[in-house]
């Protein structure tokens, strides 16, 4: 891999990561455009560039870091306190342990993802080979987007945030696996059914993402050390790859929280049908999708 393709597609990681659409799918379509165009890729499928997509996918959560970098410290920072607090027992009856209590929410939200990817991958693998399925999950997308915007004002706040709630979320996240589906995109339109304000349906719904893209990143990790190593790709397009999504990703993600703080996420809508119906009548390859 070339300095130049490590380049545009860090680019493609960082505006997709954070927008509704799959940003996996756009990275592997781009990814088969080039080797369609002579460049010596390995293919999209190879334990290397798997681990390539998730190290550009690690460089947009530098992104969540700088964009929420106030919300993460004071999170963190709580979290540390109150597990002191409750390691020591001190000054803990009564009170309210709301940074711990979320990082084990998350935590939960993770387990179900897990359960979902794990119990049905291979009923979201049969969906690759059907063109019509790809169409439908892609418009199912944009009417999910169209949706939320009609949605009145939510009343759920951090502190209401439950169990059941996280654990819907992290269904949600464990259905983007399924082609077409967005990560980002799931997550937060099912926080916000649940009935979480928009703010916290976001900020919660990239904070998964942490957690998440960091553990499939060192799975994947110890398959490619393990194997025949980096293979064809090199540590220096790996590192160009993590810091231009991170860059581009700051910029993706500010344009995302600006639509959605708006309620205009049916922006994207649009684009999600016009991408199903080049989907459908057979102008895109379908069988290299996911979400």
């Amino acid at each position: 891999m070339t300095i130049w393709v490590a380049t545009l597609l860090g680019i493609v990681q960082g505006i997709f990561m954070f927008l509704p659409v799959s940003s996996t799918a756009h990275l592997v379509l781009t990814q088969h455009w080039l080797i369609g165009q002579g460049e010596p890729l390995p293919p999209p499928e190879s334990a290397e560039m798997i681990l390539f997509d998730l190290v550009v996918h690690v460089g947009t959560l530098v992104s969540i870091v700088y964009v929420f970098r106030q919300s993460l410290t004071r999170l963190s920072g709580g979290i540390v306190r109150e597990s002191w607090q409750w390691a020591s027992a001190r000054g803990t009856a009564g009170r309210e342990m709301l940074f711990l209590r979320l990082a084990l929410l998350c935590g939960l939200s993770v387990f179900a993802t897990a359960v979902v990817g794990f119990t049905l991958k291979a009923s979201f693998e049969h969906v690759f080979a059907h063109p019509t399925l790809i169409a439908g999950t892609l418009t199912l997308t944009g009417i999910l987007l169209w949706w939320t915007d009609r949605l009145q004002r939510r009343p759920l706040g951090l502190r209401q945030l439950s169990p059941k709630i996280a654990t819907v979320i992290g269904v949600a996240q464990g259905f983007a696996l399924v082609p077409g589906l967005s990560r980002s995109g799931m997550t937060i339109v099912f926080a916000l059914f649940t009935g979480l304000k928009r703010r916290w349906a976001a900020e919660y719904s990239f904070f998964l993402a942490i957690p998440t893209i960091l553990a499939a990143t060192a799975v994947q990790s110890l398959d490619v050390l393990n194997g025949d190593g980096l293979g064809e790709l090199t540590w220096t397009v790996l590192a160009v790859g993590f810091v231009v999504s991170a860059v581009v990703g700051i910029i993706s993600l500010k344009m995302v929280l600006f639509f959605l703080y708006r309620a205009n996420l049916k922006v994207f809508s649009f684009y999600l049908w016009a991408l199903a119906t080049l989907v459908l009548f057979g102008f895109l390859d379908v069988d290299i999708m996911y979400g």
